[in-house]
């Protein structure tokens, strides 16, 4: 009898209780819903759902692997105790391209499925209420971040539930997309910047072409041009490694999708071993099915017209370098080491047009040199899977005390302690032709060494450009921002009218001297700042404490008795442990964030962006004096402090005071590899990248923006 009862109550429960299906949502770019396979659910049973995102026409959401950028979709689940879900079983993707950037997503009405679990003792009959809040970046030549509250209700029974009919056909497709997992031997290898997978097909799978995908992030360069070749049964893939590369994982996963052929829109899922891989024979013969590099429009990499847009481009970015360098000779960390280059310059107003020459060209080698040798360096760690950027050498606590000690020194030899680092800077009367041009070279080293913690305009995106480029061409580009800081100089020795319309040497020069050691004190004064913001005050103390020990060997410097020469080489060798210190390390919460300021995460973004609001990012560093000079003019300005708390702007800083290889991607996101970079989002609008160089207008205006569009 009490079966009979249940059985009633399920039926009243489906004429009552509407199908498992919900009103679509309605957002800026796309429709969104939630779907059941089956009419109802049974108690110890999978049922499978599906949230169906339809975007505009010219838009798409993205895939698990979104590729060069973007966010994959996700669902949050609100269900009574007992139910559980899958994580989402993702149908192949497409492949997406702008300009230089592949994406892979959805374009087309996609049905993104998941198991739902119900357990075997949920009451027959009671159906099952159901909330999800999805998340998901829609993207055209603009990318929109767009969530939904969603609702479903389940009936359930005891019965096998039939098919919905309305959605049968959808939910077919939808299983068909999704990749089967396939036990084929696989190996993947990662080899001279490029990363080589082997796969033994079987030989129902040998015909047609193929794209592959792979499911890790950041493994291969997704906007490079994939290799795909095959031989009999043994498919090939050779790609570039992904810029953030760090190194494989012992098992990798890649999605194969057959074009054409008995295998045309099948797509496989494969777990590759890391093992070495063999080349390809010469006599394989091309698998790629077009569809992700094909030579066209939508590929400029491999077109004729293309070939001459990027020359055009990589020319625009010489030029910016080369401004960016010139505008750096006016940044307040590089001014006082040329100040006393300028006075060498005055002294070698006597000397032959050769000699002038001669200076002007060693110098800009220095400078040129140092420049090719930073970015040798920051290449060379990149590839190794450091996340750094320009400036990366003063996120090291060590670098940052080695640095005031430089300065320091600096200081105390224009302030006439002791006269060696004249004859480094190569400004004394007395120096022989090798001296000074030696001085020369060594002022154009510690120019570039100087130059790291200021970026000038046009300097972010020219190297942000540079690090995604093969080496030649980002040592071009950091060549290129050499010859701009070194250019002045250089043109002045080869153009004596202009020397002679500097002032004439004369007693005025020792006063001038000693005055530019100020600055030098103010730049280790804010060196030590930096530090204590990095490693906190126990490594401020100790290298003060190694300052006290430069100065006691500066003071000993020009006593040459055996006693002072090892008491000097003994204080120097102090200080330089002392920088070796375990107290020299980073410390994790070392620096403090405003109260008035948010702590930047992608999360925090995409939140306060889901949300429609609208987000102001610093992305800034201690060491950065370009920052610090927008932060303390502009950013603290009344009116644009106004502005922000009027328009209800969320103000979010990025800290890259310590190396944060989140803040780098995000960075390379927008073409930049250092900082500043300041970045506005404005709700249904692209983000807004503000000039490295603020004024509060410029501020304000992006501000006044963003409430027009609210």
């Amino acid at each position: 009898m009490r079966s009979v009862y249940r059985l009633i109550l399920a039926l009243a429960c489906l004429l009552v209780v509407p199908l498992a299906a919900a009103e679509p949502v309605r957002t800026h770019h796309a429709e969104a819903d939630l779907h059941a396979y089956r009419s109802h659910a049974v108690p110890g049973e999978s049922l499978p759902l599906a949230l169906r995102l339809l975007p505009e026409p010219g838009w798409h959401t993205y895939w698990r692997n979104p590729g060069d950028s973007g966010l994959p979709t996700t669902l949050d689940w609100e269900a009574p105790e007992g139910i559980r879900f899958s994580a989402i079983r993702w149908p192949r993707p497409e492949t997406y391209r702008l300009a230089n950037i592949v994406n892979y997503g959805y374009g087309q009405e996609t049905l993104h499925i998941v198991d739902m679990e119900v357990p075997a003792d949920w009451p027959v009959g009671t159906p099952i209420q159901l909330s999800a809040t999805a998340n998901w970046l829609i993207c055209s030549d603009i990318c929109v971040p767009e969530s939904a509250t969603l609702s479903l209700t389940v009936p359930t029974a005891s019965a096998a539930a039939s098919v919905d009919g309305i959605w049968s056909d959808a939910f077919d497709a939808a299983f068909e997309a999704i990749p089967v997992a396939a036990d084929w031997p696989s190996r993947v290898e990662h080899r001279d910047g490029r990363v080589h997978l082997q796969v033994q097909l079987p030989d129902a799978v040998t015909d047609g072409r193929f794209t592959i995908f792979p499911i890790e992030r950041e493994v291969v360069h997704h906007s490079r041009a994939q290799r795909i070749v095959r031989m009999g049964n043994t498919l090939w893939l050779e790609q570039p490694e992904h810029p953030f590369f760090e190194q494989l994982p012992p098992q990798s996963q890649w999605v194969i999708v057959g074009n054409g052929g008995t295998t045309d829109g099948k797509a496989w899922r494969i777990t590759a071993e890391q093992g070495a891989v063999p080349e390809a024979p010469e006599t394989a013969v091309s698998a790629a099915s077009g569809n992700y590099n094909a030579p066209s429009a939508e590929n400029p990499e491999t077109t004729p017209a293309a070939a001459s847009t990027a020359g055009q481009q990589l020319l625009l970015v010489l030029a910016a370098a080369f401004l960016g360098g010139l505008i750096l000779n006016l940044m307040p960390c590089v001014f006082p080491v040329l100040a006393i280059k300028a006075l060498g310059v005055m002294h070698a107003a006597g000397e032959t047009r050769r000699h002038q020459r001669a200076h002007g060209l060693v110098y800009t080698a220095g400078v040129v040199v140092s420049c090719l040798a930073a970015a040798g360096l920051l290449l060379a760690l990149r590839a190794t899977g450091e996340a750094l950027g320009w400036g990366f050498q003063l996120q090291s606590p060590v670098f940052v005390g080695a640095l005031a000690y430089l300065f320091f020194a600096f200081g105390l030899s224009l302030s006439g302690v002791f006269t060696v680092g004249t004859r480094i800077m190569g400004i004394g009367q007395s120096l022989t032709e090798r001296q000074g041009l030696g001085g020369s070279f060594a002022t154009g080293v510690l120019a570039v060494v100087v130059a790291s913690p200021c970026t000038a305009p046009f300097m972010g995106s020219a190297l942000g450009y540079a690090v995604t480029q093969p080496p030649l061409v980002a040592l071009a580009i950091f060549a290129a921002l050499g010859l701009g800081l070194a250019s002045p100089f250089l043109i002045i020795g080869f153009v004596p009218q202009l020397a002679q319309r500097l002032p004439r040497p004369g007693p005025w020069m020792e006063h001038f001297k000693q005055a530019m050691a100020f600055p030098l004190y103010l730049s280790v004064v804010w060196l030590l700042w930096v530090l204590a913001r990095q490693a906190g005050t126990e490594a401020l103390l100790l290298v003060m404490i190694g300052m006290v020990l430069v100065a006691f060997a500066a003071w000993l410097w020009h006593r040459q008795h055996l006693v002072p020469r090892l008491l000097r080489i003994v204080a120097l060798l102090i200080a330089v442990a002392l920088l070796a210190a375990p107290n020299m390390r980073s410390a994790p919460d070392a620096v403090a964030t405003d109260d008035s300021e948010q702590t930047w995460s992608p999360e925090r973004v995409s939140e306060l962006r889901a949300q429609g609001q609208t987000v102001f990012v610093n992305f800034t560093a201690d060491w950065c004096i370009t920052c610090l000079a927008n932060e303390r003019t502009t950013l603290a300005s009344q009116a644009v402090r106004a502005a922000l708390a009027r328009e209800e702007v969320h103000y979010l800083k990025a800290d890259w005071t310590r190396s944060d290889p989140r803040i780098t991607r995000a960075l390379a996101e927008f073409g930049r590899n250092g900082v500043p970079l300041y970045v506005v989002y404005r709700p249904g609008s692209a983000p807004e990248v503000l000039p490295q160089l603020l004024t509060v207008d410029r501020v304000l205006k992006a501000l006044d923006a963003s409430d027009s569009e609210t």
